[in-house]
């Protein structure tokens, strides 16, 4: 059976070739079961496959959410030393869902349980993004926020102070732009520091 007739792609970068050699030259397996699960959220058109795609640097599965026709894009690269799988979910608004899209992003969270949840939002409409933030907070889930196109936000003249809405909202917030991977290699910093923390704790 053919991978079209499975309904999954297969697409590979200029960057996930250089990602694959280097896990190779330093004999890191890429075939293992990863260690930890990341899901990206937000709204649509903030970003969110762009931060995927800068955090993703291996082969990139595109397949429909089992039983709909709604396509989730899931990857895997190092954290650190850990493997993990980086899911691209569809747009969500809210928890309280309406549509099919935000019906997967939803149960994508619920089932896959996510050790990670980095919501990315637009820098520009934080007042309207954050409801989700909070939302995922009271779900219980682990979040980092991402704040994206910090950019286009300075341009405008907006401040946004990071390190107070870390502090008013318990949860790291990180600033990037995605277009030109700044931020990206902090993100990925204080993942590794949430995840390996959490996998220090269980083996004690």
């Amino acid at each position: 059976m053919s991978e079209k007739s499975l309904g999954t792609n297969r697409r590979r970068s200029i960057g996930a070739a250089l990602a694959a050699l280097w896990g190779r030259l330093w004999h890191r397996p890429l075939e293992i079961q990863p260690a930890k699960k990341i899901a990206i959220v937000g709204n649509p058109n903030v970003g969110k496959s762009l931060v995927f795609n800068r955090l993703t640097g291996l082969y990139v599965t595109v397949s429909n959410y089992p039983g709909t026709t709604v396509e989730v894009f899931r990857g895997r690269t190092y954290i650190g030393n850990l493997l993990c799988e980086i899911v691209d979910t569809p747009g969500l608004y809210s928890l309280l869902v309406s549509s099919e899209e935000e019906k997967v992003a939803r149960r994508l969270l619920m089932d896959e349980t996510p050790d990670i949840v980095v919501h990315i939002v637009d820098a520009k409409n934080l007042e309207r993004m954050l409801p989700l933030t909070l939302q995922l907070i009271e779900a219980g889930f682990r979040v980092v926020l991402t704040l994206n196109m910090m950019d286009e936000a300075q341009r405008l003249g907006l401040e946004v102070n990071a390190v107070t809405l870390s502090a008013h909202l318990g949860v790291p917030v990180v600033e990037v732009v995605a277009t030109d991977g700044r931020g990206i290699p902090t993100l990925r910093r204080v993942l590794y520091e949430i995840l390996s923390s959490d996998s220090a704790s269980r083996s004690v």
